[in-house]
């Protein structure tokens, strides 16, 4: 499971200790890979759990535009857009995330908005130094 927590940048640390009270780290270093990566690697009673630690502002505008899924028993849950979701697995970048990507544009297809992708996305990619997966995406959006 994916997560994202608002944090912002700086005192951090407290979000992840609080987290690693209550869950069991899956690294022996989790705490220190947390605070350098950004994500804190977790283990649930029955799955591993991934908490990013948010402070872009892309990942701010993702949590806004996060709606609500119900789930059996009253209980409901935040999820991303699925435009938001293929802005995540294409900054992510493996191979698993491109194959995430794939299946949300074919499942999807016009209802996305590809123009918000394209805006949120290409900053990041900017940042991360990998400019030519927005054109990788591109291109899958012009098959689909």
């Amino acid at each position: 499971m994916d997560l994202t927590i608002l944090t912002g940048f700086g005192g951090e640390e407290r979000y992840i200790d609080a987290l690693l009270q209550r869950f069991k780290g899956r690294r022996d270093d989790t705490r220190r890979f947390a605070l350098q990566y950004r994500v804190v690697l977790l283990e649930s009673d029955t799955i591993p759990v991934d908490i990013a630690l948010g402070a872009m502002p892309f990942e701010a505008h993702a949590v806004g535009r996060a709606t609500a899924w119900s789930l059996p028993g009253g209980v409901a849950i935040h999820t991303c857009s699925a435009e938001d979701l293929i802005a995540f697995n294409a900054f992510a970048g493996r191979d698993k995330d491109w194959l995430d990507v794939e299946g949300i544009v074919l499942r999807q297809g016009a209802r996305l908005d590809t123009g918000l992708i394209l805006e949120e996305l290409a900053p990041l990619l900017d940042l991360k130094g990998t400019t030519e997966d927005l054109a990788r995406l591109e291109g899958l959006f012009r098959e689909v």
